[in-house]
């Protein structure tokens, strides 16, 4: 039994540090890079992602961590995306089920090439606008 807990804790660990989040004052953003090809076509028609195995997309969440919420809040969300050949201003696809309201911003990557990402989000019910940068590098889904 202590062999089974002590292996459910290193796995709890383990996913607690890959988790792609950041804190800004009360607020979470959440954070992840789908490639297109995860999708099915279906999913991807619905809501209008392009699928190919240079495509992806950002998902972006915000959540006012203080006071417990676990669904993502609307924000005021604008930036751009770019690599060594490309980019742009981001375009972003708001979703909203049920409370929970996330963000899709998808984009074309040059293969093994670091994507950049910049961007400044004002989360609902604050008056501030924070500003948030990260790099990832992407591999062609064959």
């Amino acid at each position: 039994m202590k062999y089974l807990f002590a292996v459910c804790c290193l796995l709890w660990a383990t996913l607690a540090s890959a988790q792609q989040s950041e804190r800004f004052d009360e607020f979470e953003l959440h954070y992840s890079i789908v490639y297109s090809t995860f999708l099915t076509a279906d999913i991807a028609a619905q809501f209008g992602i392009p699928r190919g195995k240079d495509k992806a997309m950002l998902t972006l969440s915000v959540r006012d961590a203080d006071a417990g919420d676990v669904e993502g809040r609307p924000m005021e969300i604008s930036g751009r995306t770019w690599d060594l050949i490309t980019g742009g201003d981001m375009k972003i696809k708001e979703v909203r089920e049920g409370r929970a309201t996330y963000y899709l911003i998808p984009f074309e990557f040059l293969d093994r090439e670091y994507r950049f990402f910049e961007f400044d989000f004002t989360p609902e019910g604050s008056d501030k606008t924070y500003s948030y940068t990260f790099k990832t590098q992407l591999w062609r889904q064959e």
